[in-house]
C-alpha cells in the first residue's frame, strides 16, 4: 500500500466532493428523494463526522493503541440527532475540507505505518491497511451518493420531460 498514492487520492476526493456540493441551492441541499434517504447536506455532514470521529481515530488506535476500545459511533443515528439537514451547506463544506486537511497532515506525518497492524474489532480482526483502504473507498461511496442525488433532483426539475435519451441510469 502506497501511502502517498492514497493520500493524493484522498486530497483529490476532497476536491471532487467540494465540486459536487458547491453552488447547490439551500433547497437542493436539503432535498431528499424519499423520506428514508439522505440529502446532500446529510451526506456532507456524514463525511465530516466520519472524518473526525471514525476513520482517523480508529486508524490511530489500530496503529498506536490497539489495547484501547474504539469509541462508539452512530453514523445512522447522527443524521437526525445532530440535525445534519438543518446545517449550513457552505459551513459544513468548509468544516469537512479543514478536517480532511488535518487528516492528510496526520497520515503524512506517520513514520512508517504498519499496514499489517491488527485490531480485534467487535466483528473480527481488521488491519491498519484495511482501515486506511476503507477510508479512501468510503469517499467513493459518498461521491456516488452525491451524484445520485444530483441526478434525481435534475430528473425532478425537468418533469414532465424525460431523460431517457441521455442513457439508462
Amino acid at each position: 500500500m502506497d501511502i502517498n498514492v492514497l493520500t493524493t487520492r484522498m486530497a483529490h476526493n476532497a476536491s471532487r466532493i467540494q465540486r459536487l456540493v458547491e453552488g447547490v441551492s439551500a433547497e437542493e441541499a436539503r432535498w431528499k428523494p424519499a423520506a428514508d434517504s439522505w440529502s446532500i447536506l446529510e451526506v456532507l455532514n456524514h463525511l465530516l463526522d466520519e472524518e473526525k470521529e471514525d476513520f482517523r481515530v480508529r486508524l490511530d488506535i489500530i496503529l498506536h493503541h490497539p489495547e484501547r476500545p474504539w469509541p462508539p459511533i452512530d453514523p445512522e443515528g447522527w443524521v437526525a440527532e445532530r440535525q445534519y439537514n438543518q446545517k449550513d451547506l457552505v459551513e459544513s463544506l468548509d468544516k469537512f475540507l479543514r478536517a480532511r486537511e488535518e487528516s492528510l497532515a496526520w497520515v503524512r506525518g506517520l513514520s512508517a505505518p504498519n499496514g499489517e497492524a491488527v485490531y480485534e474489532a467487535p466483528w473480527g480482526p481488521i488491519t491498519a491497511g484495511d482501515m486506511f483502504a476503507s477510508w479512501v473507498a468510503h469517499d467513493m461511496l459518498q461521491m456516488r451518493q452525491l451524484v445520485e442525488l444530483h441526478w434525481a433532483y435534475t430528473a425532478l426539475l425537468v418533469e414532465p420531460y424525460r431523460t431517457e435519451y441521455a442513457g439508462e441510469w
